[in-house]
């Protein structure tokens, strides 16, 4: 059953259910609604209950989590939704910020700063003034309307996070279906080929790919198409010393060097020219 209408707690808003009702929002289009869930409303599949109601059972769209036991894993409503979706695997994956979230909504402040290795002080000098007024506003509402600029802020977000997983899915299995190793004396480099029509950021998606095959240490430099020229980017991977792009600065073929020698361009097409002027920047 397609659902009409989203349910969250009044009262203080916290980051999880507001991002559980921005993926709802993104998907569904419905008002939100902040008040306690009735009977009816938990047994009704057409509301989605988040963060309240004492009841997880994602046939009826409700995504509480406040009854699992003190010991169960850090999840929060946000996880739930996000299970529901069929994004959490990806989501856990490439949201260095999830667990964090749920480990926050689950053991507070303070336990997560210790779980993170680092003190309160700090945690307070990560927040934001965005996330604040964000949550502030969406506490004072009791029904959020689509076309009110809150609510199409909260879809706004929910739709950038769902892009953002099923886009960088995409790229990833691209990378994956076409990208080369090259094995040199003392690491390799990601060789990633022009095939037309090449991606709007070809380079997008290579640091997750090498952390998801356990090549992030070993990989010092990698080549991928320029997506505003015919030839190829070149560029460290993990600012690696052992290349420095300023080195072939003046030669002919290459139109762009940084300054701080991290990230050439070229107009080279042929591979062997690419490979020699990887070679020349050797440090």
């Amino acid at each position: 059953m397609a659902v009409s209408l989203i349910l969250t707690h009044p009262g203080g808003a916290h980051k999880d259910e507001l991002l559980a009702c921005c993926l709802l929002a993104a998907v569904h289009s419905v008002p939100i609604v902040r008040r306690e869930p009735l009977t009816e409303d938990l047994a009704d599949p057409s509301i989605a209950v988040v963060d309240v109601g004492g009841d997880h059972n994602p046939e009826l769209h409700n995504f509480d989590h406040h009854q699992f036991p003190a010991d169960h894993p850090p999840v929060c409503a946000l996880s739930l939704v996000m299970q529901h979706l069929g994004i959490y695997a990806d989501a856990r994956e490439f949201c260095e910020w999830l667990e964090p979230a749920e480990w926050f909504d689950t053991r507070g402040p303070n336990v997560t700063a210790q779980w993170l290795g680092v003190d309160r002080v700090t945690m307070s000098k990560l927040a934001s003034p965005i996330d604040g007024t964000v949550l502030r506003r969406f506490a004072k509402a009791r029904r959020l309307e689509p076309g009110e600029p809150l609510w199409e802020m909260l879809s706004y977000i929910g739709q950038d996070l769902l892009e953002y997983l099923r886009d960088l899915r995409s790229r990833l299995d691209y990378v994956a279906k076409n990208a080369e190793f090259w094995s040199l004396e003392d690491h390799e480099v990601l060789f990633l080929p022009r095939i037309e029509p090449i991606p709007e950021e070809p380079s997008a998606g290579i640091w997750r790919y090498l952390e998801s095959v356990g090549k992030a240490t070993t990989v010092a430099a990698l080549i991928y198409p320029d997506r505003r020229g015919k030839g190829y980017g070149l560029s460290r991977h993990n600012d690696d010393p052992r290349y420095d792009f300023t080195r072939i600065e003046k030669e002919s073929d290459v139109h762009f060097a940084h300054a701080r020698g991290f990230i050439a361009k070229t107009s080279a097409c042929e591979i062997q020219r690419v490979r020699a002027l990887l070679d020349l920047a050797r440090a």
